[in-house]
Parts: C-alpha cells; structure tokens; sequence
C-alpha cells in the first residue's frame, strides 16, 4: 500500500530497475564479449542500482560496435567501473540477504550491520572472488581465496562503509518501514546504500586496477576458425600482451603496459607488499580449449609497497570503523525491526540514540492499511447507544477497531473508535442501575476502558497491568457494576492512553439523577467533547505536548468547523452545554458568544445553588467536565468556541470565518 509520497516514487524506480535489468542481462548475455562473471556482475549491479547501473553499464562496458570492446575499456576509469561492479555485485549481494534474515529474526541494528558486513565480505571472497573466477585465476580454491583477501577486505571495507550509515540512518529514521522486507521502501534503502557504497569504493578499486592488485574490464572473443593453420599461431594481444587470437582479455595492467604472460606465476618483488592480486588478468588459451586458466594460473603482480598497501588497508578500516559506528550518535542501535514494527514518526518528534522502541511505537502514525472500515464522510459520533435487559441489567456492548473518519468533508483522519464512530457511542443510565459492558478488541494492540470519575469495585475500574489485564487484540472483557452516582461522566481507553484516546478511544457516559428534580433543566442539551488532532503528510499521528506532536486540528465531537453542528434555538429558551475534556494534553478556554452562562455543575457533581456562578469562558482541562446553561437572550448565530485563536483554525487556516473548536447557536426571534 503507498502511504507515503516516496512510495510512488520507488513504484516507478523499481519499474525502472526492472526494465534496466532485464535489457543489460539481454545485451550482455548475447552481445557484449567479455567472462561471464562481469556479465553477471553487471546484471545483478543494475538489478541493485536501477537507471544508473544502466548506465554504468553503456559508458563503461557496453561495446560501442563489433570488434571495438578492447579498445572502448582501455580507459582507467572505465577499468575502475569493472573492478567496482565485481566488488558490488558480490558485497552486495552477500549484504541484502543479511540484512533480509537479520530483519525477519529481529536482531539489534548495531548486530545486523555486523553479519552483513560479514556476510558481504564472505559472499565476495569465498564465492564471487575465489570461486566464480578460478577458471580465470588458475590455481586451487584455496590459493585463491588467499590471493583475493586483501583486495577483498580493501574493497569491502570501503563499500561497507558507504552502505552502512546509509542503512542505519534511514532505516532508523522517520519511516521505520524501511526495517521490514515486506516494504518497498527497505528496498529503496538497499538501492540508496548500494550506490553510495559503490561511489566510496570506487576511488579504491581504481587505486588497486592501477597497481595491478585487482582486474578490471576484460574481453573474452569466441574462438573463430581461421584458413588453414592460422588458428594455432600466436598473434599479438591487446595492449602488447600475447594472446591467442580465440580469446582477449583486456584488463587494467593491459592498459598501464604491465602485462605479463599467462604462463608466468605470480609472485612478490622483494621491495613489493607479497600480497598477490585477487583476480585474474590477460592470458589466452588455444582454440578448443574453453578455459581461462593459464598454464600457472594468475599472473598479475601487484606493483605496490609495502607501506603504501598498509596505509591503504588502514585508510579503509577508518572508513568502516566511522561508517559503523557514527550512526550510533544520532538513532537507537539496540532497536531491530521487531521493536520498531514499521512504525512512522511526526516529522519533527525528536528521536536520539535513547529512544525507546515502546516510545516510538505510540508516536507513530496509524499504517492505512490496519483501517477496518471507512464511515461515511456525513457520519456523526456521539450517538445514544441502545441498551438491552437481562434479568434487570443494562448490557451495553463495545468494540474497538481502526477506522477512517472524516473531521471535515476532505479532510479524514485514521482512528481508534468504538463501535466505528468517534466519539464513540454515548452511554446513558440512571443513577442507581446495574450495567454490564462488553468489551471486544479488535485494535492492532491491547486495550483497556476506564469509567472516568465514577465509583465503582476496584477490578472494573481499567486501568492496564494494575486492575487488570489488558484486552489483547481479539480479546474481550466485561465490566459489571452499579452506578452510584449521576453527572456528565465519559469513558476512554486506559492502555496506550497518550495513543489510543489521542486517537479517538473515549465516549460520553451520562448518568441521570434518580431523582429528576434535583439536576437543573434546560430546553436543549449538548455534549462537547474537544479534542486535537494531528495530520501530516496524509498520515495521523497522536496529539500531544511533545515535540513532533503538536495538533494542527481541533474537534467538536470529532468534527472541525464549518462542518460542526448547528443549534436550533429561540430568543428565551437555554441550553445546557457539556463540556468534556476527553483528550490527555490541552486545555480548552471555552467561550459562548451572545451573553454569560451560568455554571451549575462540575466534574459530574452539580453545584449547590450557592456555589453556581456566571462566567462567559470555563477552562476545560483534560479529564474536566463542566455542565453550563446558557439563554438565548437575541436573535443571531452566537458561536461556541475555544478562545486559543490557534484551536479554531484547520491546519492553521480559517475556513468561512474559523475552524476547530467552533459551533454555532442558531437563535430565531
């Protein structure tokens, strides 16, 4: 599922890398003259690295016509491109399937960087080194891994230390979807780190093509047969190399003029590092053979120092060192894909070395793709829940799950909700019955309700691991008690509560007195539960005072104004307006144009006489409830509102006149 502009990108990227792949692997394995271990070299190099192995490939490699390949790769640069493209294909193959099994078993960060370094290294020396090119090379296995272990670790280590921050970093950064296989974007990952591990060690393997330590480009024709005996003699090879005329190998010391003869043995000038070459160069076999080896195998000998190959190898393990350990400064290399579960970050939360796996899980955006079910962009929260009797009990039920849902008709938010509508439904009793409420579970965690503000046994109160334990995901749990008390009450998640409410897990819970008389009427009745909301970049995050989690919506019963209610009134008549503070983090100045409103209860407890009081603003802070009642006193729209100019607006903008925690009173005459 694309949840993210990057994600339409790497769709057509890897579109691209297909297409790329697939005419490379096409040209190189019918047209391009040269041993198939660079063919596959380059195939898989593309297959990694996309357009631009495609074109690595035509500036590089690709013979421009018939006959021209050995003169095309004479260039040290383009030598130093094959010599690479041999590196990356092998390192990098080794590197990707680490990584893939290191992130299924769910190690640490810091360990899986260890085992792909490892198993680059190993897949380059044992196997696209020493195996692949012992044809090429002459000689035992054995011989060869010796011979291949220094420009192999050289070359490894400058490829591991562009590829690793790259994958630390990302992998590790704002969109943690990059740690699982599963998602297109660990492969864009792979891509990125790919490329910058072949541009780091690049200027290496040029260095070592140079000093005859590792070949490049070569040519390999096919034998052709030739008039009389012509085919048996020796003619002069490329770059003043024998060679048979049926096969030409052009590599690096061709072009610097260093060649040697295929049947010399490779050994060390006694002035020179007595490390050999790690792969084969220019030599040729007679017609009919079909090999590579010559009749002693490798012939390069490295024209390097002692003192110059140590300074190098140093170099290089600098370069790893930093490449491993620098990422460790700025993100949580103890974490694995496991604690992370794919997890996306607000964009400007701030994340460091420290910070726990549980921390950014409840951070993250809700993934689209957990959505159960979309409501209609009309639909509203807050909706009497109708109750049915068993043997004088008023059994509710409830059932959490993900949801679409629209605060404005183009704006839609992920959230939690019970019964698929946020504020979930309203729950109204009377004082003194028995309730018994079922709840189900369907969210991707575990989940718990608590009845804000009411008395009750101790086990049905809810909150997570102290009560009781929490609802798993399929799970369910019954709270059973007698209400004793009567007020504006509401209930909402406690597990995850600074995620789960800030998603939308709460409802009102209403309790009317036994005694009617003893609460103070009203023509009309309200409930406001305000809420903020955050929506970035197509994606919802928890809203709360942190960095990174800051509201940019605001919510009257889950919808922004203009799309708010409206209402009805005429001159003389009241309403009673209950305000909820149903979120954990903000305080709402609530405001009601038009004239004071008397304040007759607080906290679901109302008021004695005595002790009410006119005001025109109430301070609503999170878990609060105050109970107002306002009169109409002229005709006109008066607006409800939050009096933190910021809280009515919608994403920082006003729409017909406002937005957020705004309603209107509509009063006739």
């Amino acid at each position: 599922m694309f949840v993210q502009p990057i994600d339409y990108f790497l769709a057509v990227w890897f579109a691209l890398a297909a297409l790329s792949t697939a005419y490379v692997a096409w040209d190189q394995l019918r047209n391009n003259p040269e041993p198939v271990v660079m063919k596959w070299g380059f195939i898989l190099v593309t297959l990694y690295l996309g357009p631009v192995g495609l074109l690595l490939y035509v500036m590089a490699d690709k013979e421009p016509a018939p006959g021209e390949h050995e003169e095309f790769v004479k260039p040290l640069w383009k030598q130093g491109v094959g010599s690479t493209i041999h590196c990356v294909a092998g390192d990098a193959t080794g590197i990707i399937l680490a990584a893939v099994v290191t992130a299924v078993l769910g190690l640490p960060m810091w360990i899986d960087l260890i085992v792909e370094y490892i198993a680059g290294f190993a897949f380059g020396l044992f196997v696209f080194q020493s195996l692949f090119m012992k044809n090429m090379m002459g000689g035992t296995y054995l011989e060869n891994v010796k011979r291949s272990f220094m420009p192999e670790f050289i070359s490894m280590n400058a490829m591991m230390a562009g590829m690793a921050p790259v994958m630390a970093l990302l992998m590790m950064g704002r969109d943690m979807r990059a740690m699982d296989p599963t998602e297109l974007i660990f492969w864009g990952v792979m891509s990125l780190g790919v490329a910058v591990g072949f541009a780091v060690a690049y200027p290496v393997n040029v260095w070592m093509v140079s000093r005859k330590m590792k070949h490049g480009l070569m040519t390999e024709r096919q034998p052709e047969k030739a008039a009389g005996d012509q085919s048996d003699m020796p003619t002069q090879g490329n770059h003043g190399q024998s060679a048979m005329p049926a096969v030409s190998h052009d590599t690096a010391n061709n072009t610097q003029g260093h060649g040697a003869h295929a049947g010399h043995e490779e050994g060390a000038l006694p002035d020179k590092a007595p490390t050999d070459a790690s792969t084969g160069n220019a030599h040729g076999t007679k017609p009919g053979q079909g090999g590579h080896g010559g009749r002693n195998g490798h012939s390069m000998r490295p024209d390097v120092t002692r003192p110059q190959l140590a300074a190098v190898t140093m170099t290089t393990t600098l370069m790893l060192l930093a490449g491993m350990t620098m990422p460790a400064m700025f993100v949580n290399m103890r974490l694995s894909n496991r604690d992370v579960r794919g997890a996306i970050m607000p964009p400007s939360m701030i994340m460091g070395w420290d910070t726990p796996g549980d921390a950014m899980r409840d951070m993250s955006a809700i993934h689209p793709r957990l959505v159960a079910h979309a409501a209609a962009a009309q639909a509203r929260g807050d909706v009497d829940l109708v109750p049915t009797l068993d043997n004088g009990v008023k059994v509710f039920n409830l059932e959490t799950s993900v949801i679409r849902w629209n605060i404005l008709p183009d704006v839609a938010v992920e959230g939690y909700a019970f019964n698929a509508t946020i504020p979930g439904p309203r729950i109204r009793v009377t004082e003194g019955d028995r309730v018994r409420i079922k709840v189900t579970n369907r969210l991707p965690e575990s989940t718990t309700v608590h009845w804000h503000g009411l008395i009750l046994p101790n086990e049905m109160d809810g909150p997570a691991k102290i009560t009781q334990k929490p609802i798993q995901p399929g799970g369910s749990y019954t709270y059973e008690f007698t209400t004793e008390q009567a007020g504006t009450f509401f209930y909402h998640t406690h597990d995850h509560v600074d995620r789960q409410q800030a998603f939308g897990l709460y409802g009102a819970l209403i309790i009317d007195p036994k005694s009617p008389q003893e609460e103070p009427k009203a023509d009309h009745e309200y409930v406001l539960q305000l809420q903020e909301w955050l929506k970035r970049e197509g994606l919802t995050y928890p809203a709360m005072l942190m960095e990174g989690g800051l509201p940019n919506y605001f919510t009257i019963n889950s919808k922004a104004f203009p799309a708010t209610d409206t209402v009805k009134m005429k001159v003389g008549e009241t309403i009673k307006l209950r305000f909820v503070g149903s979120n954990n983090n903000f305080v709402h100045p609530m405001h009601v144009h038009g004239g004071p409103f008397t304040v007759i209860a607080r906290d679901g407890y109302v008021l004695p006489e005595s002790a009410r009081f006119q005001a025109d603003t109430v301070n609503v802070g999170p878990g609060q409830r105050y109970d107002v009642i306002w009169k109409a006193l002229r005709p006109g729209k008066w607006l409800v509102h939050c009096h933190i100019p910021h809280h009515t607006t919608n994403n920082n903008v006003e729409q017909d006149g406002g937005g957020g925690l705004m309603m209107v009173l509509e009063v006739a005459a």
